[in-house]
C-alpha cells in the first residue's frame, strides 16, 4: 500500500456522513465524496426495512421456540406451481464448474484470479475479519483487479505477483444483513455493512466491469426468506437507476445457507428474477442455521460435526432440492465448499484428503450441480477433472431432477450419530483458534489441514451450547455439563497455549478469544452470530 497518512474527516451537516476510521490518501480514493453520498443514499432508503426484517427474524425465532416447524409457505404456492424463468445469465457466467473463494487481501486476489478456476468469489464476509483496514483495502484490491493494475511484492520471498492474461470471473460477497459497519455513520447511526460493501464495489467498478465484457456480480449471504431477497432486489434497482444502468445489469447468486431459506428457494428466485443467476449450497452455514433455529429443542441435537456430511439425509435432500428448483427456473445450482488444503508433510494423509474431495465433487456433479467451490488453488484441477468428466456442456441446466420429491420432513430429518469427547475437544480447539485469528485480523485460517472461515467456528460454538443446554450424553455415557466442559477446556487451553507460543500475531488475542468463546457457549441465551459480539473487539475509535 502506498500512503498511510491519516486524514481526519468530520461529519458534514450537508451530507450527514461521519467517518470514524482512518482515511489515508489511498483510502480516500475509495471513500470519495461521491461514493459516500451513494452509499448514504442506499442506507437512508433501505436502512429502516433492513431493521424491520431483522425484527422479523426475532419473531420467527419465537415461533420456532414455541414449537412451530417450517414448511413451504401456503401463501406462495402459486409461485411454486406456475411456470416462469429467471432472466438469462451473461456469457461469462454460463460455465461455473469450479469456483474458488477467499478473502479480498491483495495476494489472495491475484492468486485466486490466476488459479485456473472459472470464478473467484472475493469475500468481504465469513472469510474476512472486518477490520476497517481489511474492508477498505479489500475494496482497493478489487478495484485494482478490475482495472488489471493489481500487483503484490512479497517482502519475505522477493516474489512479485501479477495477473495472468486469462483470469477467473470476479464475484464479490458483501457482508450479511445482520452486520453493521461501525466506522461510518449516516445521520448519526452506523450503516449496514451489506450496503457499505455492495455500494462501494458497485460504485467504483460497475462501468469498468461492463467495459471488460463482464459485469457487477455478487454472492448474497445469510438470507432467511423471500422478504430479505426482495430488499436486495430493491437495492439493486435503486443502485442501477442512480448510476444510469438498466435493471438487470447486476447479477447475483444467493447462498442457501439457512434452513428457512431452503423452504423458499422458488420465492427467492422469483423475487430476484431480473437479477439472479443461481443458488449455492452454503453447507457449513446451513448446518449452523439448523442448530441455531432449533436450538431450544432437545429432539434436534446434532452429533459430532464431522459426522454431519452431505450424504446425511437432510443435507442431501437440500442439495437435490436446490438442483431441481434452480434448473426448473433456468438458474444455476452451485455445489458446496471443499475446505481441504494440501498436507505436504504426510503424503498418505494428503492422498486420503484429496480422495474425499474427489468423492464429494463426483456426488455433486452426478446429482446435477453446475459447479462447485474450493478453498485452495491445489483443489481446482481435481474439481475441474470431475466436472469435465461428468458435464458435457457448459452447465447442467437440462438436468431437471423430476425423479425426486423433497418434503418438509426430508429437510427436517435430524441426523443420527454419536457425540464424542474427541468431537467436543475439536470444537473447543477450532472455535478458540479461529476466533484468535479473527480477532488478530485474519478470517481465513488454515486449521488442522482445512481452510476455515467463520461458519466452522459458528458450528463449533453452537454445538457446544446445544450439548450443554440439553445435557447431551457422550457415547461413553458421560453428560456434557459445565464441569466436564470446564475440565476439557482447561486441558485444551493449556495445549493450545503451547502451540501458539511461536505464533506472535495470535498471542495478543488468544485470551480474548477464550473469553469470547466461553461466554458464547455458556450463556443462557444463544447469540445469533458470534461475529456480533466479536466485532466489538475490533472497533476502537
Amino acid at each position: 500500500m502506498a500512503s498511510t497518512v491519516s486524514v481526519q474527516r468530520n461529519k458534514s451537516p450537508a451530507n450527514g456522513i461521519e467517518l470514524r476510521g482512518k482515511v489515508s490518501a489511498e483510502y480516500a480514493e475509495i471513500l470519495t465524496t461521491e461514493a459516500l453520498d451513494f452509499i448514504a443514499m442506499l442506507q437512508r432508503r433501505f436502512g429502516a426495512e433492513r431493521s424491520r426484517l431483522l425484527k422479523l427474524r426475532e419473531t420467527i425465532q419465537q415461533q420456532l421456540d414455541a414449537g412451530w416447524l417450517p414448511d413451504f409457505p401456503s401463501e406462495t404456492a402459486a409461485i411454486r406451481n406456475s411456470d416462469w424463468k429467471v432472466a438469462p445469465s451473461p456469457p461469462d457466467l454460463q460455465d461455473r464448474r469450479v469456483e474458488i473463494t477467499g478473502p479480498s487481501d491483495r495476494k489472495m486476489v491475484i492468486n485466486a484470479l490466476n488459479s485456473g478456476a472459472n470464478v473467484f468469489m472475493a469475500d468481504f464476509e465469513d472469510a474476512n475479519s472486518p477490520t476497517w483496514d481489511n474492508m477498505v483495502s479489500g475494496q482497493i484490491n478489487l478495484r485494482d483487479a478490475v482495472n488489471r493494475t493489481i500487483e503484490f511484492s512479497d517482502r519475505k520471498t522477493g516474489k512479485t505477483y501479477k495477473l495472468n492474461e486469462k483470469t477467473a470471473v470476479l464475484i464479490a460477497r458483501p457482508r450479511g444483513w445482520h452486520l453493521l459497519e461501525e466506522h461510518i455513520l449516516v445521520d448519526g447511526q452506523p450503516m449496514s455493512a451489506s450496503l457499505f460493501d455492495f455500494g462501494l464495489y458497485f460504485f467504483h467498478n460497475a462501468h469498468k466491469l461492463l467495459e471488460n465484457g463482464s459485469g457487477p456480480y455478487f454472492y448474497l449471504p445469510k438470507l432467511e426468506n423471500r422478504h430479505e431477497a426482495a430488499l436486495w432486489n430493491e437495492v439493486f434497482v435503486a443502485a442501477q437507476e442512480a448510476l444510469g444502468f438498466s435493471v438487470g445489469t447486476i447479477k447475483a447468486t444467493v447462498l442457501i445457507e439457512t434452513i428457512l431459506a431452503a423452504f423458499e428457494m422458488d420465492e427467492i428466485l422469483h423475487t430476484l428474477r431480473d437479477h439472479i443467476v443461481g443458488l449455492n449450497c452454503g453447507r457449513w452455514d446451513y448446518i449452523f442455521s439448523f442448530i441455531k433455529k432449533f436450538r431450544n429443542r432437545p429432539d434436534f441435537v446434532l452429533p459430532d460435526r464431522h459426522q454431519v456430511t452431505m450424504t446425511t439425509h437432510f443435507l442431501r435432500s437440500y442439495s437435490l432440492l436446490t438442483i431441481k428448483t434452480c434448473h426448473r427456473r433456468g438458474a444455476f445450482a452451485m455445489g458446496g465448499m471443499a475446505a481441504q488444503i494440501p498436507i505436504k508433510t504426510d503424503p498418505a494423509a494428503n492422498e486420503a484428503a484429496l480422495a474425499k474431495v474427489k468423492a464429494d465433487k463426483e456426488r455433486e456433479a452426478g446429482d446435477g450441480h453446475d459447479g462447485t467451490w474450493v478453498a485452495h488453488p491445489a483443489l481446482v484441477p481435481i474439481a475441474r477433472e470431475v466436472f469435465d468428466s461428468k458435464m458435457s456442456g457448459l452447465n447442467q441446466l437440462s438436468v431437471l431432477r423430476d425423479d425426486i420429491t423433497i418434503t418438509a420432513a426430508d429437510l427436517l430429518t435430524v441426523p443420527t450419530g454419536a457425540i464424542t469427547e474427541t468431537g467436543l475437544r475439536n470444537n473447543i480447539r477450532v472455535g478458540i483458534l479461529y476466533l484468535t485469528s479473527w480477532l488478530a485480523g485474519s478470517g481465513c485460517v488454515p486449521l488442522f489441514n482445512l481452510m476455515e472461515d467463520a461458519a466452522t467456528s459458528e458450528i463449533c460454538r453452537a454445538q457446544i451450547w446445544q450439548w450443554l443446554h440439553h445435557n447431551a450424553a457422550l457415547e461413553d455415557g458421560r453428560t456434557v455439563d459445565r464441569s466436564l466442559f470446564q475440565a476439557i477446556l482447561d486441558e485444551e487451553i493449556a495445549a493450545l497455549r503451547q502451540e501458539i507460543a511461536a505464533h506472535s500475531p495470535w498471542q495478543a488475542t488468544f485470551d480474548k478469544a477464550i473469553d469470547l468463546f466461553v461466554g458464547l457457549v455458556t450463556a443462557d441465551n444463544f447469540e445469533e452470530f458470534l461475529t456480533l459480539p466479536a466485532y466489538r473487539y475490533l472497533v476502537s475509535f
